[in-house]
């Protein structure tokens, strides 16, 4: 493996069990994704693809394969070293947000980094909503922003703890098109200033042809889509 390979992933599958049965979701995954590059994953609704994500992610296990993130391997290990190498590497940007209800914007950005023991989490935290333009917003409550507000806090957050990879599934999909600009010029202005390796998961074409890659992925397999 290279130096700067931050993800690194082979014949990756998953397979979960239902009322009929076995139903596997990934085929066979192949995949490498190089520090700081942009890729967007696309693919219609059921294709696998926030499956593929999540286990990118180690937000869950994969049936079989392997999975290595800058040589460290997710596949196999239990919660408690994935979450290690998820607090050293990774965040996430959900579509639904995902943040505290009873936790103040500036609260809920500071999390990560508290976690983590950093006695600056709140200056970087300030420093953060100041930059996705709401430090106006510091002590609202996530009831008290609008949808775009509380995706704004939520990179925020995601950039607190200085991922090396950010993985966001379908960041604009409840967003309105306002608002999803927004976003989209926030994610790929912080992946050029801190040199942040983007993977995402998005049914918006334009999003995905701003990427450096773009993935498809159909029926449980994943191929490279010419630009």
């Amino acid at each position: 493996m290279t130096s700067n390979t931050a993800i690194k992933v082979t014949n990756l599958t998953h397979t979960v069990t239902s009322n009929t049965g076995n139903l596997t979701i990934l085929k066979g995954i192949n995949m490498e994704i190089k520090e700081s590059e942009s890729v967007a994953i696309v693919g219609s609704s059921g294709s696998g693809k926030s499956t593929l994500l999540g286990l990118l992610a180690g937000l869950d296990v994969n049936t079989s394969g392997d999975i290595l993130v800058y040589d460290q391997p997710f596949s196999g290990q239990s919660e408690e070293k994935r979450a290690l190498i998820r607090g050293e590497h990774v965040g996430f940007v959900f579509q639904s947000f995902h943040l505290l209800p009873s936790l103040q914007a500036i609260e809920n950005v500071m999390l990560p980094a508290e976690l983590k023991g950093d006695k600056d989490a709140r200056v970087k935290a300030e420093a953060l909503l100041e930059k996705v333009g709401l430090s106006h917003r510091l002590t609202h409550y996530p009831r008290q922003l609008s949808g775009g507000e509380q995706q704004r806090v939520a990179i925020a957050r995601a950039f607190a703890s200085n991922p090396k990879i950010l993985f966001a599934d379908e960041p604009t999909g409840n967003l309105d098109e306002e608002n999803g600009k927004l976003i989209i010029q926030l994610l790929f202005d912080l992946n050029r200033s801190q040199g942040t390796t983007l993977v995402m998961v998005t049914h918006d074409n334009e999003l995905a042809k701003m990427c450096d890659r773009q993935l498809v992925m159909s029926a449980g397999q994943l191929t490279e889509k010419s630009l």
